[in-house]
């Protein structure tokens, strides 16, 4: 009986500490948990001064992160512009004085896929087209495919493109070219968050029937409203000709060089995005107003003055 008896004692003796220890761990869990409800509890809400209450429904929500990015971030982006303008100018020339009778709008297309490599050269692909019914010979004046890539050697960003120019019913114009065009990114030498210029330089040569090179000198500079969904765009470039002797409607002597023409004008882009309170996730849709004036430098290069613009719409994702 004594020896049960010790026995018993000496258990109880070994796992009192034990069951002491268990107790006090429960205790401190308790006391933590009740700690950081209490933490919960003493947010106060920043209009009253109350404690807040994280499941109300007056308490704002949290918008989900893509909500506030821009178009999509996948690795395919494309666009595509329609506008119609009273006269098509390209590189200084004007296109519709073709025209032997009458006049009509100029319906000019341009649509661009681009793919998304990351620090590498973006390909892409863009292809531009316009309809002008007051043409004699065709109504699809030009078809320009073009192939290129996009590369962002910041402060660079360096273009490359090869262009096929064709001309339905005037295949004897027909003319391929390579283009190559540097622009810079002037935030990051002036220390501002945006480019105030971004400049570039663009050269292009026509290596097949007629030799000959072109280049551009330009600048541009968008003033934008975030709040009113408005883009203000100014810009001006000037044109340098060598040795080109055809393309569609202009014909220079074989050894013309010299400063072509000058450029200046302005787009304006309201979004209607804002307007219709459209996400952006779902691309971007703009109005475009479009407003140039080009003079021509040079009596010995062929070129026009003329003033020129039109409205459009465009959508990019």
């Amino acid at each position: 009986m004594r020896l049960g008896i010790l026995w018993i004692a000496t258990v109880t003796a070994a796992l009192l500490p034990a069951a002491f220890a268990s107790a006090q761990q429960a205790q401190s869990g308790q006391a933590g948990l009740a700690s950081a409800i209490a933490r919960t509890d003493t947010v106060l809400d920043s209009a009253t001064g109350a404690p807040a209450d994280p499941f109300s429904p007056d308490q704002p929500a949290v918008a989900p992160e893509w909500e506030d990015q821009h178009v999509n971030n996948g690795g395919t982006h494309f666009s595509v512009d329609f506008a119609y303008v009273n006269r098509y100018f390209y590189r200084g020339v004007d296109h519709d004085s073709v025209a032997t009778h009458g006049n009509s709008l100029n319906l000019l297309f341009d649509g661009r896929l681009e793919f998304d490599t990351g620090n590498y050269p973006h390909p892409f692909f863009e292809l531009f087209t316009n309809i002008y019914d007051a043409d004699p010979v065709s109504r699809f004046q030009e078809i320009r495919p073009i192939a290129g890539l996009d590369w962002n050697l910041r402060p660079f960003d360096v273009e490359f493109e090869h262009i096929n120019y064709i001309y339905p019913e005037r295949e004897t114009f027909n003319v391929p070219e390579v283009d190559l065009k540097v622009t810079l990114d002037d935030s990051l030498l002036l220390n501002t968050e945006q480019p105030i210029l971004s400049p570039y330089v663009q050269g292009a040569f026509v290596y097949q029937k007629n030799d000959g090179w072109y280049m551009e000198i330009g600048v541009q500079h968008a003033f934008s409203f975030p709040d009113l969904g408005v883009t203000i765009t100014p810009e001006s470039n000037v044109g340098w000709i060598s040795g080109l002797k055809q393309q569609f409607v202009f014909v220079n002597p074989p050894h013309c060089t010299g400063w072509q023409h000058v450029e200046v004008g302005c787009t304006i882009t309201y979004s209607l995005n804002v307007l219709l309170d459209l996400s952006k996730r779902y691309g971007e849709f703009d109005i475009k107003g479009y407003g140039f004036y080009d003079d021509k430098l040079s009596s010995l290069i062929e070129a026009n003055n003329g003033l020129w613009g039109g409205a459009g719409l465009s959508f990019k994702y």
